[in-house]
């Protein structure tokens, strides 16, 4: 979850405490695990200083952070719930052709073929797979190569080839 407007982008989401040393286990929101290895310094939610990360792994697939500091379960517990952020410019590198989906918010979805402005995406909806680009508010295109054909988020734009009848799906 990006916050532009603040510069910071959330990239877990703490859950319950584990153990009794004051680990917490957090969902990860990036499907790149590796971006953990390296991190060393986080903000959280609701709190104004930032907290330096003693150790962090992964438990049979849960995400799980050891700060400094934090050394009880209480300690653990007030942390619950918080959003894990680190400033806009420490996103990991994309490889090409990969999308925040947060840079897709906003973009412009165009008809390829007729020129015609669907709408903007104002959400991403996680679908499994690819996942769908959530238009004006509900219709759900899905973001995937063979119809999301042209991407670009520097200049708010998303040009598609649509199947036949898809529009005609999330019509109320």
């Amino acid at each position: 979850m990006t916050d532009p407007e603040a510069g910071w982008v959330t990239i877990a989401l703490l859950g319950k405490t584990r153990g009794n040393r004051g680990e917490v286990t957090a969902l990860a929101l990036t499907s790149k695990p590796d971006r953990f290895e390296t991190l060393r310094r986080v903000w959280l939610s609701g709190h104004a200083e930032p907290f330096d990360i003693e150790e962090i792994w992964f438990h049979q697939g849960t995400l799980v952070f050891k700060f400094r500091g934090v050394d009880s379960i209480s300690d653990a517990e007030q942390l619950s719930g918080a959003e894990v952020r680190v400033p806009l410019e420490e996103r990991v590198p994309l490889e090409e052709n990969e999308y925040f989906q947060d840079d897709l918010v906003g973009c412009d979805v165009i008809d390829r073929k007729t020129g015609q402005s669907i709408g903007r995406v104002t959400a991403w909806h996680d679908s499994g797979g690819a996942g769908n680009l959530v238009v004006n508010g509900g219709v759900m295109i899905p973001f995937a190569r063979a119809i999301c054909v042209e991407i670009d988020p520097k200049t708010r734009r998303i040009a598609v080839e649509l199947p036949e009848g898809l529009l005609d799906l999330n019509a109320p």
